[in-house]
């Protein structure tokens, strides 16, 4: 074997020329693969990224708040609604249950639907048993029960049984105390 075999020097293009062309025609085949691996990766990382950014703006409140906090002068406000008042129950007076009663002043209203011309009948028919509800009710209380702290709960005790037990038809809506004192004796 000589020199000039192992370097091909003595012109056998054919065999180069079949060498250079499957080279070339296999960087062409993984040219195409490589490119969409690449295009895969760069859409995965862009998912990534916009997955991650969401997340962090809605557990980190970095994101614009969904709570509005409304203009009480818009006009897409609810009003509040209006209520006929029953006063003519007038001022009770009654004793708690404690062992040393404490005496109990209550001047109550009643508020009803507005309009409704069968509540004002039913409640105004009712009148006497509306007195000893209210007397009965309060009688059955300890003064800490009365106590300023206690007034939401005690109106919505009287509501649902005002709606429950006494009124048929009619349904009380709201209780207002004009007058709610608790004395000792």
């Amino acid at each position: 074997m000589s020199d000039s075999d192992d370097l091909d020097l003595g012109g056998d293009d054919s065999a180069g020329a079949q060498s250079s062309s499957k080279k070339s025609s296999g960087l062409a085949a993984i040219l195409p693969n490589l490119f969409k691996f690449i295009a895969i990766g760069l859409g995965a990382l862009i998912f990534i990224v916009t997955v991650v950014v969401i997340t962090v703006n809605i557990l980190g409140g970095g994101g614009k708040s969904q709570t509005v906090v409304a203009d009480p002068t818009s006009p897409y406000i609810g009003k509040r609604p209006e209520y006929t008042m029953f006063t003519a129950i007038g001022v009770v007076r009654t004793r708690t249950r404690d062992l040393t009663p404490n005496a109990v002043v209550i001047d109550m209203v009643i508020g009803y639907d507005l309009n409704n011309n069968a509540a004002a009948t039913e409640l105004t028919s009712r009148l006497y048993e509306l007195r000893d509800f209210v007397r009965s009710f309060f009688s059955s209380k300890y003064a800490v029960e009365l106590q300023p702290e206690n007034e939401t709960q005690l109106k919505q005790e009287i509501i649902e049984y005002l709606n429950t037990r006494v009124l048929d038809t009619a349904k009380a809506r709201m209780i207002l105390f004009n007058q709610l004192d608790v004395m000792e004796m």
